[in-house]
């Protein structure tokens, strides 16, 4: 009876109380957390053009939360947030509300997630999606038709988002077709098709919302100039200028010797990318120069990409991003919904009472730490050929923070915003480690002498 008193009022925490403490730091700022990107995001319903790196997709799903001052949004997030943690729980056999209460406030105190579920932002669906995905692929027989249905439907979703995700969640889906042959009673060749057709779907769903908006079926541009500023951050851009300008009329020749350090600097600052008419005037010419400089330094790009992976993935740290120096995104709120300037100017960020400088006292080093134990136990359960339930959930884990740093330290450049929305998956995973390991203890206790 007292077991069934404790569940029930764990239910009630549960489900009352975690979405609300999700959404702690946007109910204490007064408003939605915004970031740099999110008026890019947002203003790709009003403006009909396809923008680099702004997926339309989550620009309508904004869109959608406009008359609710974006809390419709965060609503969505807090609660998809809270289904996934509980559905992986329920699906490793561990789904007892009490446990579901324990684990969510530990992310909630110790990692970044509260903070992504609160900002009107992609990168909170970039860790769910590997969750859902493993879920999906791996215990799909444990959930219901809906749930199936739902969980493609999200991940699909995620993978439109951005194209960061869909490419971390791509290449889990090859390493699952390619690993399948060796482990096929580990691995169902059902579950991962349907992880698979997620894929496809996303990218079927980002072409017709693109179409949508801008008549345009054509991908999300930019990923050639995102790539071009870290190899100008890398030095490639200024050595391929200065190897081909005598034979090559490129635009950028004349500025060869006054490039910015940084893409940062190039992409958003008053460089020569603006007076060459940006994206729009320079797009082919970067795209030429990446190509040819991959053609001509590839042992140099190697090694760019391989300390650019290894850099990121050390780079953890909550808030990039999410200050008060935001412009894009307060321009973009005011010409297109000026209904929100005033509760916006009001929040806490927007008039600079936003530090995270003691939070990171405390979610650099679990994060830090809960990638290393995660990679261990995903390296233990190999050594010993033991490929159980949280083997498998560690390697996924493992493999989907690989593959972020790979893919957003080579071609975006190193940013603590890139690690952050993914390292508190690691952290999930070793609570759910250690929540198998003393739920095995207990049951130990229980066995007659």
């Amino acid at each position: 009876m007292r077991a069934r008193l404790t569940d029930s009022r764990s239910v009630w925490i549960a489900a009352v109380a975690l979405p609300l403490l999700l959404l702690a730091p946007a109910l204490w700022n007064g408003y939605p957390l915004l970031q740099w990107d999110t008026g890019g995001y947002l203003a790709r319903w009003y403006e009909g053009y396809l923008a680099p790196s702004r997926s339309t997709v989550f620009g309508i799903y904004l869109h959608a939360g406009e008359n609710s001052s974006f809390w419709l949004n965060l609503g969505i997030q807090a609660l998809a947030t809270l289904w996934i943690l509980q559905l992986t729980l329920h699906v490793l056999g561990l789904a007892r509300p009490v446990r579901l209460v324990a684990i969510g406030l530990a992310l909630i105190l110790t990692t970044a997630l509260p903070w992504l579920a609160s900002m009107l932002l992609t990168d909170i669906f970039a860790g769910l999606s590997v969750l859902a995905l493993y879920v999906l692929v791996l215990h799909g027989d444990k959930t219901s038709p809906l749930e199936k249905c739902a969980l493609f439907a999200f991940v699909a979703f995620a993978a439109a988002s951005h194209s960061a995700t869909l490419a971390v969640l791509l290449g889990l889906c090859c390493v699952g077709w390619i690993v399948r042959p060796f482990l096929r009673l580990m691995i169902p060749a059902k579950g991962l098709a349907l992880g698979s057709l997620t894929i496809v779907a996303g990218a079927m769903m980002l072409l017709t919302a693109n179409f949508a908006l801008s008549g345009q079926l054509a991908w999300t541009p930019g990923g050639y100039g995102v790539a071009f500023g870290r190899m100008l951050q890398d030095g490639f851009v200024t050595r391929y200028l200065h190897d081909h300008c005598a034979q090559q009329k490129l635009k950028l020749c004349p500025y060869r010797d006054e490039l910015p350090a940084t893409a940062d600097e190039f992409l958003w600052g008053k460089s020569m990318f603006n007076t060459l008419g940006r994206f729009k005037g320079l797009n082919d010419e970067m795209g030429f120069i990446v190509l040819q400089s991959l053609a001509e330094y590839p042992a140099q790009q190697a090694e760019a990409a391989l300390a650019a992976t290894a850099q990121q993935l050390a780079l953890v740290a909550t808030g990039e991003g999410t200050t008060g120096w935001i412009p894009h995104t307060y321009g973009i709120i005011a010409r297109y919904v000026p209904s929100e300037l005033r509760p916006m100017r009001a929040a806490h960020q927007q008039n600079w009472e936003l530090n995270f400088t003691a939070v990171n006292r405390i979610h650099v080093p679990v994060a830090l730490a809960s990638i290393l134990v995660v990679a261990i136990l995903f390296g233990r359960g190999l050594w010993r050929r033991r490929l159980d339930d949280i083997t498998l959930l560690a390697g996924t884990v493992t493999l989907a923070f690989l593959g972020n740093a790979f893919v957003c330290g080579v071609i975006s450049g190193p940013h603590d915003r890139y690690g952050a929305r993914m390292a508190w998956v690691a952290t999930f995973a070793m609570l759910i480690a250690a929540a198998r390991a003393f739920a095995r203890i207990g049951a130990d206790d229980l066995l007659p002498l």
